[in-house]
């Protein structure tokens, strides 16, 4: 195991993190050794180690020997937005916002919190093993993220596949103004604006913040951590995370708690086993199976990494390949990407009826979760010349193109098939019942 803990200098949307240490300092366990100005957040020593390098990217830490439980605590803030600030956490579903902004918002005594519980992306299994380990923990961040927001409710928003998880929290909940949401099965569920839909019956625009709809949407492993900021002093120095794929183990799944930021990405893979067949695989995503990107074993953790996945070798895909980018999944790089792995050729690219360009080029989904057709954006791509098509379509969308593109004669495949056939998952295709509301 690497004893070289990588801490990224960049882990969340905002500024990059200025060092406060230099080469050779011995630093603590929860120890402070990145501040930002503006919109940001504070980086803090996952381990007890010494400083061995720092660049312009990342501070480099050797871990020692034995490491204690330990940390250094950070220092109490006036409010909860400040000491939630104090410790560095962020959005951990994936996109790494700072908490401590959206727990600055003011709801005026009216409006919802929404735990964004309902661990969208296949595969992943972290949150959920969270809350059945510990519901009173995430009870406690509800009521702490109410207080900081000024909120008269809160929403916990869960898949209904997770009976067990809604019961553990149906048997705590003990606050009328609290209350739990039942989604249906389907991705992009946890996406914003699907939450506020689903939990409030709102539809926000493209460029409109869950604010607009007099809410503010927490993930339930942040509202985790922000327990542990307030009870414990706790600054975010760890991780859950779920790896998963083409591995040395029976159950192919293992969930890591508390890994520290600035784990080796091969040391985890290690850990669950190994990779099947001494290093023969397709590729190794840091993230889910529709956001995730490719990585290497030599990457390493950041706040947000929620999983790890390998997957089995990749098809061969046919010579000429369509891609048809969705919103809600990867961009059209990402599909080039996958497209190369199986050996084809792009030849048409289209977009997702309904994704909008939004600020940066990046795209939007109209209604996420809710989609049109593509009957239009399939014969484009035969015109092109695709042989098959390469899409990343949410589940809704990818049920409206397996309504036309067989017709047409053209195969398709999904960004997250490879991945899903290794854990030996059905393949995203068709909706299914309940799948729609």
């Amino acid at each position: 195991m690497s004893k070289m803990i990588h801490l990224l200098l960049k882990q969340n949307i905002g500024a990059k993190n200025t060092p406060v240490v230099k080469v050779g300092d011995e630093v603590k366990r929860g120890q402070l050794v990145g501040t930002f100005e503006g919109l940001g957040a504070y980086l803090h020593a996952s381990v007890d180690g010494k400083v061995v390098d720092i660049t312009e990217d990342e501070i480099i830490i050797e871990a020692n020997d034995v490491q204690g439980e330990d940390y250094v605590k950070i220092e109490k803030g006036a409010t909860i937005a400040e000491t939630v600030k104090n410790a560095g956490i962020v959005g951990l579903g994936g996109a790494g916002f700072p908490a401590h902004v959206k727990l600055g918002t003011d709801l005026g005594g009216t409006g919802y919190v929404l735990c964004n519980a309902a661990e969208c992306e296949p595969i992943l299994s972290h949150n959920m093993n969270q809350l059945l380990l510990e519901p009173e923990k995430l009870l406690r961040g509800m009521k702490l993220c109410m207080e900081a927001t000024n909120a008269a409710h809160g929403v916990f928003a869960l898949k209904e596949i997770h009976p067990k998880e809604i019961k553990a929290l149906e048997a705590i909940i003990d606050d009328e103004r609290i209350r739990i949401e039942a989604m249906p099965n389907m991705y992009p569920m946890g996406e914003e604006r699907a939450v506020v839909r689903e939990c409030l019956g709102i539809e926000l625009d493209t460029d409109q913040l869950p604010s607009a709809a007099n809410a503010v949407v927490i993930n339930s492993e942040t509202m985790c951590a922000i327990a542990d900021a307030v009870d414990d002093l706790k600054p975010l120095i760890e991780k859950n995370i779920t790896v998963a794929g083409y591995l040395n183990t029976a159950n192919s799944l293992e969930i890591f708690m508390n890994v520290p930021i600035g784990t080796r990405v091969g040391d985890l893979i290690d850990r669950a086993g190994g990779i099947f067949k001494y290093g023969e695989y397709g590729e190794i995503i840091m993230g889910g199976p529709f956001t995730g990107t490719s990585t290497t074993v030599d990457d390493y953790t950041k706040k947000a990494t929620g999983g790890i996945l390998v997957t089995k070798p990749y098809p061969k895909g046919a010579p000429k390949m369509g891609l048809l980018v969705c919103a809600c999944g990867g961009n059209e790089a990402r599909l080039r990407e996958i497209a190369g792995y199986m050996g084809s050729q792009v030849v048409g690219v289209e977009k997702c009826k309904q994704a909008i360009e939004g600020k940066g080029g990046a795209l939007k989904c109209e209604r996420p979760g809710h989609c049109p057709g593509q009957a239009a954006k399939m014969l484009n791509l035969k015109k092109a010349g695709a042989q098959e098509v390469l899409i990343s379509n949410c589940t809704d969308c990818t049920n409206t193109v397996m309504g036309v593109a067989p017709k047409m004669g053209i195969p398709v495949h999904h960004q997250t098939d490879t991945i899903l056939e290794t854990m030996g998952i059905e393949k995203i295709r068709f909706l299914k019942d309940g799948q729609k509301r």
